[in-house]
């Protein structure tokens, strides 16, 4: 995506909403979704930031950049960048199940 369609376009995307709530402010939000990727996107030495509150860019440490309008295409982007498939649904699967190996050991 060219950084003037990241500037007009979408929005419209589920993970561009905000939450519902009295003090529900959107820029908080979507810093804490970008601070929340940037977690995941780490060990891939992946960084995410915010582009005007519109769409998000994709930083790789070679200097490669792509614009993503929503979550779904960061992923895409971050597979495309690394060359293999991504599932930020399972990065933390071994994590998981050492911990539950530690708990019944104990």
């Amino acid at each position: 995506m060219c950084g003037m369609c990241g500037l007009l376009g979408g929005g419209r995307h589920w993970s561009n909403t905000v939450a519902p709530g009295a003090d529900a402010n959107a820029r908080r939000q979507r810093l804490v979704q970008v601070a929340h990727a940037n977690r995941v996107l780490a060990p891939f030495r992946l960084r995410l930031d915010d582009f005007h509150g519109q769409s998000f860019v994709l930083s790789s440490p070679t200097g490669a950049s792509e614009m993503a309008g929503d979550l779904m295409q960061v992923w895409q982007a971050a597979e495309k960048m690394l060359g293999r498939p991504l599932d930020p649904l399972t990065l933390f699967a071994d994590e998981a199940g050492a911990h539950d190996t530690v708990q019944q050991a104990h």
